[in-house]
């Protein structure tokens, strides 16, 4: 897998504004776990969105067309971003700061079982995918399933399309090296 690079993007919608007291909890936690995250074991980098200036914009954001604007503040929260491993993910993503707002996420977020929150596929290294290019795989995923195209960690692939099963033990060591970290 040193060849590639795990991307994933992430997508939800909230059950109110952003700026709403109902989204305060998210709104407060962001800033800290966008550090978290961007210091993890793993983490190679992550797109911005426009207007931010670090770190680098990836194209203009979209969002898939499942998405409503329900709140009509024309904003869902959604992450672009690259990982040396499904294992380095893992960690960062169920583990310490991050898993437990991770827990939050139905006080935040619309139920929608028919929709995932998240995709994962490869990316060549020297390759950066943009927002068009993510919603398209989470597309996939939503409409054709799991496939070597776009997976998720509970049906994942390795680069060379051969499924893959994360190592729990790797997992909890880089969940332990960020957490010496934080």
């Amino acid at each position: 897998m040193r060849d590639h690079k795990l991307a994933v993007y992430t997508f939800n919608q909230f059950v109110a504004p952003y700026q709403s007291d109902k989204i305060s909890g998210f709104r407060v936690a962001e800033p800290e776990i966008l550090v978290t995250i961007e210091n993890a074991a793993g983490f190679i980098a992550r797109a911005g969105y426009d207007g931010e200036e670090d770190p680098s914009y990836w194209g203009e954001q979209v969002f898939p067309d499942c998405w409503t604007n329900g709140n009509g503040d024309g904003w869902a929260p959604s992450t672009l971003s690259l990982w040396a491993s499904v294992e380095a993910l893992m960690a960062a993503t169920y583990q310490g700061r991050h898993g437990k707002v991770l827990r939050h996420g139905k006080d935040w977020h619309v139920p929608a079982d028919h929709i995932p929150e998240y995709v994962l596929w490869w990316v060549a290294d020297g390759s950066t995918p943009n927002w068009a290019v993510a919603v398209d795989r989470f597309e996939d995923l939503m409409t054709n399933g799991p496939s070597l195209r776009a997976f998720t960690f509970k049906n994942a692939f390795d680069p060379n399309g051969r499924p893959y099963e994360p190592d729990v033990a790797i997992v909890k060591d880089l969940a332990k090296q960020n957490a010496q970290k934080a």
